[in-house]
């Protein structure tokens, strides 16, 4: 993103803005669960994408830019995996609480920071999170719902194919243009389906507004203020602070969904926050957050 972009973006302390975003995203997750009764899982994630596929276009027009075949390569399977992501996320959603869809969907991103490293203290930390999920899989009696607990888990897997995906498509395109363009290919495939399934079939002016709500909570708001605090904070500790967003979940699913978590459940929750912490902090990435765009890895369901 360029310097002219950066100074343009409103003056936010870096922690305050991060932690704006996290509070935003889960916010919006909360108001989406609300919309399900009358809308259902894919009829909500069908306007949630859709609106935010029109809130980010209008935002970064990115058709200003001639977009290269080889570019195009890159952001399909993107926006494909973007797409899907929301759709298992919210699928999951209606069946396990909001904590417990975050941190088992937080996975993902943990694994990709492990993944492949051969250092004990990475294998502790994906231990310690293979742990938290131990906890709460319905085998041990848990009372959890098993296809909501598998399909949290294929929105993790989904997260880590968006990372790597977005990771390759940031180097080609700004971050604001890439993520607007992969959120309008994730409606097209998306909408169709949530009007196939008739998503669309009770959706009145004030459930439309709400899930306006939802697109501006869940998609614009967080990725502005990511971008105010990726100016200024150091990755390590974005990581750090984003490693709180189950727990802030699981206080949105109390606050706004009455879902309280069984001890077992907040342990797990707890356990999965220790090892993206733990992971991050003895990251050997690079430190300045600069060197990242918000749409590589955390926008998350």
């Amino acid at each position: 993103m360029n310097e002219s972009k950066r100074a343009n973006l409103p003056v936010v302390p870096p922690i305050t803005a991060i932690l704006g975003a996290i509070v935003s995203v889960q916010g919006g997750a909360a108001l989406a669960k609300a919309l399900f009764p009358a809308l259902g899982a894919m009829g909500t994630s069908g306007l949630r994408v859709g609106l935010s596929a029109v809130i980010l276009m209008a935002a970064f027009r990115p058709w200003r830019r001639r977009t290269t075949s080889t570019e195009w390569r890159a952001l399909i399977p993107y926006g494909v995996v973007l797409g899907v992501m929301n759709v298992v996320f919210y699928l999951a959603l209606s069946r396990i609480p909001l904590g417990l869809a975050v941190t088992l969907e937080f996975i993902g991103p943990l694994g990709v920071a492990v993944f492949g490293s051969r250092r004990a203290v990475d294998m502790a930390w994906a231990l310690l999170a293979a742990a938290g999920i131990a906890l709460v899989t319905p085998w041990v009696g848990g009372g959890v719902d098993a296809l909501g607990v598998l399909l949290a888990l294929a929105a993790g897997a989904c997260w880590a194919a968006y990372i790597l995906l977005g990771s390759r498509v940031s180097r080609m395109i700004s971050g604001g243009a890439a993520v607007a363009i992969g959120m309008t290919i994730a409606a097209f495939m998306v909408i169709p389906a949530a009007v196939a399934t008739g998503g669309f079939a009770r959706l009145t002016p004030g459930l439309f507004a709400a899930a306006t709500g939802v697109a501006l909570l869940s998609s614009a708001i967080p990725y502005t203020m990511e971008m105010i605090a990726l100016k200024e904070l150091p990755a390590r500790t974005f990581g750090i602070l984003m490693s709180l967003e189950p727990a802030v979940a699981a206080v949105a699913g109390w606050i706004f969904l009455h879902e309280l978590l069984s001890l077992r459940q907040c342990l797990a929750v707890a356990l999965v926050i220790a090892a993206s912490t733990g992971s991050t902090l003895t990251s050997s990435r690079p430190t300045q957050g600069n060197e990242a765009e918000p749409g590589e890895g955390w926008q998350g369901g």
